[in-house]
């Protein structure tokens, strides 16, 4: 748990990346959990190594990305009511662990080629969305600090974020502390948590608008490992059940 605490504290969205392979120790661990992820979660998600052709022009990143050549595809089944919030989930803890190799990384909606990934999609399938993943230079560049002050906006304060009319216990709050650092779409953070009566509840207004459910799942986690360990039940306005904490 700690590790993964660690790792919310160290990443940031990385758009410039180094020429140089992963390394294969790397890759096989990135592989394994995301094959584990695919097994036993009911979700799709691809490690796409050595072509960026989804990235590379103007056109289709514009400007936004320099380098990219790995990424991982995130894919949706139309069946799945679920499926983008479960994406959302699993994707950040992905994220996290190539965060934990010392890897630079990305969520990306909207500035990639959908049409370009090398592999063949099942009917009903659709790429939501991508995870870039690669090596990066210790500090951002001049233009990755010049995106993120362009498209990032003023985290939301902690009474903006939760929903409730009476006290809140403490590991409540450091949760919400750790919801505060999650990633989302320009940083709007759309995620409610609401506290009642000991109960605790996720939520986001308009859960059919554009990456709503995947801020609601990548919100989740945080909220999960900020709180020391717990399970959540997948839906909007699902509950939350916290882990007892050893004495």
């Amino acid at each position: 748990m700690d590790n993964f605490l660690n790792a919310i504290e160290q990443r940031c969205s990385r758009r410039k990346y180094l020429p140089m392979a992963i390394e294969a120790s790397d890759v096989e661990t990135l592989q394994a959990f995301i094959s584990e992820l695919n097994d036993k979660k009911n979700i799709k998600m691809r490690l796409i190594l050595d072509n960026g052709d989804a990235f590379n022009g103007f056109r289709k990143s514009y400007g936004m990305f320099s380098g990219v050549r790995n990424y991982i595809a995130l894919i949706g089944d139309k069946t799945d009511a679920l499926a983008l919030e479960k994406l959302g989930y699993f994707g950040e803890r992905l994220v996290l662990q190539a965060t934990m190799l010392g890897l630079g990384t990305c969520w990306v909606g909207g500035t990639f080629d959908r049409t370009s990934y090398p592999f063949e999609l099942s009917k009903g399938e659709s790429v939501v969305c991508a995870i870039t993943v690669g090596n990066v230079l210790p500090e951002r560049s001049v233009k990755e600090k010049l995106i993120y002050t362009i498209t990032h906006r003023k985290s939301k304060t902690m009474e903006q974020m939760v929903i409730s009319d009476e006290p809140v216990p403490e590991w409540f709050l450091a949760g919400i502390q750790s919801v505060q650092k999650a990633p989302s779409a320009v940083n709007r953070q759309p995620v409610m948590f609401t506290y009642k009566g000991g109960i605790v509840t996720a939520s986001v207004k308009d859960i059919m608008g554009e990456g709503f459910a995947l801020d609601l799942g990548i919100a989740k986690l945080h909220f999960e490992f900020g709180v020391g360990g717990g399970t959540w039940v997948f839906g909007n306005g699902a509950e939350f059940t916290r882990r007892v904490q050893d004495v």
